[in-house]
């Protein structure tokens, strides 16, 4: 049964050269990733121990935020708290149009990507405005990320100035040098954030014990963001809080590391509270996350600190891009936030793993997104989602399997299947996998046949 991930794929591999490139580069940054792995001879401690915090954060998480939420509101932060994506989108358009905002100014949050922020303000008439280049970018194509580290890593530079000269931002007809558009784009935006009335910033770790938002960029963005508009909004899961220093220290050595290859990030910015005669905010959100620390089988899911790693890695994710998946988060762990969302709308998304296990292997807080993949496949069925043609499959298997007689009977005819045209098993509708695949061939004499003439 096809996909709708197969079936964008299926589309998305047509490019060759493309897809080439896109694996390349993501795989460069799993090297990148491993070098620095080498470089730290207490890396599995490390990971070990970032798994630990993140158990215990996530299963005493009531306290946490009760803490986290009185020291920002002690220091005159404005706190609010939002069951789903409604309410947060809802929330901070009341707060922006409280202040008479018609501009505001965004460092990348992927979380309003999760509630569909931009296009919920931009329809009543505020003008957002994305300041990670990489976003940018992608808001002037009114393309969506494919990466939620490297958003717009799959955009060719030919691509970006094609899209600058139409957008006034490049006056030089033709020039794609990187260094050029960064310089143009950078100047474009220097008007924007003099212009806005609000900045609005996501967060990577929110600090328990001081009420820190933490933002860990590589343009600095997420400063001029703030420190120019008299207003600074955060949006937030409730899953990003850490306990203290100590272990924000242990996630700071693993985020960058994980997802770029790089020792840190360029900037790592704490925010408290609002600067003086400014305001801050920041708006809680819950959505699928309370229900997924009842569920036994996937409330690790949440102990994921967006590095993007298990993507780089991914054998799927690299050939077939961020685009061939229906939830806005692609790569493994996209898969499993999407179960947790909705399982029913993004099951198809389950199929795009080969279970080969590398992205378990790299995660820096042991979310283990493969095996969590493997679990949500034993679910389909009861989801009404599992391939009917699989079952059948898996039904005549379990037959096969149990019956020792008919086991060494299909044994014996199994070298007849050699003589099966390819076209009939192997390049057809009825066998997807196949496509692009080798038919085995059958040997003459099984291993049972084998091991009975040698024993």
């Amino acid at each position: 049964m096809s996909t709708e991930h197969s079936r964008r794929a299926k589309e998305i591999l047509k490019n060759h050269d493309k897809i080439t490139r896109h694996d390349k580069t993501f795989w460069g940054v799993r090297e990148g990733h491993d070098r620095m792995m080498h470089g730290l001879p207490e890396w599995e401690s490390l990971r070990d121990h970032a798994s630990q915090i993140k158990m215990h954060t996530i299963t005493h998480l009531a306290d946490y935020l009760e803490q986290f939420s009185s020291q920002l509101e002690s220091r005159g932060v404005i706190v609010h708290w939002a069951k789903d994506a409604e309410e947060l989108n809802a929330m901070v358009y009341d707060i922006l149009k409280s202040h008479h905002v018609t501009k505001m100014v965004k460092s990348k949050s992927m979380l309003t990507e999760e509630c569909g922020l931009n296009p919920y303000l931009i329809s009543r008439g505020i003008d957002v405005v994305e300041t990670d280049l990489g976003e940018r970018i992608l808001q002037l194509m009114h393309r969506k990320p494919a990466h939620i580290v490297m958003p717009a890593i799959h955009i060719t530079k030919e691509e970006v100035a094609e899209c600058f000269e139409k957008e006034g931002i490049s006056p030089e007809k033709g020039n794609c040098d990187p260094t050029y558009l960064t310089y143009c784009a950078r100047k474009s935006l220097r008007h924007e954030f003099e212009e806005a009335q609000a900045g609005l910033t996501g967060c990577n770790f929110g600090v328990a014990k001081t009420g820190d938002i933490v933002v860990c960029t590589n343009e600095g963005n997420a400063d001029m963001t703030t420190s120019m508009p008299k207003l600074h909004i955060v949006t937030m899961g409730i899953e990003k809080l850490v306990p203290d220093y100590d272990s924000l220290a242990v996630f700071q050595r693993l985020l960058c590391r994980c997802g770029t290859g790089q020792p840190t990030t360029g900037f790592t910015s704490h925010f408290r509270q609002a600067r003086p005669g400014a305001e801050m905010h920041v708006v809680l959100l819950d959505n699928w996350r309370s229900d997924a620390i009842a569920d036994p089988e996937h409330w690790q899911t949440l102990k994921c600190i967006r590095c993007g790693a298990c993507m780089n890695t991914c054998p799927v994710y690299r050939r077939s891009t961020g685009a061939s998946y229906t939830y806005f988060i692609p790569g493994p762990i996209g898969v499993d936030l999407g179960m947790l969302k909705d399982p029913r709308k993004y099951s198809d998304n389950v199929s795009a793993c080969s279970l080969c296990m590398s992205c378990d292997n790299v995660c820096p807080a042991e979310v283990a997104p493969g095996s969590q993949i493997y679990l949500w496949r034993q679910r389909l069925d009861k989801l009404g989602k599992a391939d009917k043609l699989k079952k059948v499959m898996s039904e005549g298997m379990s037959m096969l399997f149990n019956h020792p007689d008919l086991y060494n009977t299909a044994l014996w005819f199994a070298p007849l299947a050699n003589y099966v045209p390819d076209a009939m098993t192997h390049y057809s509708n009825l066998n997807p996998w196949g496509i692009g695949h080798s038919k085995p061939v059958f040997a003459k004499k099984s291993f049972h046949q084998w091991w009975k003439k040698k024993s």
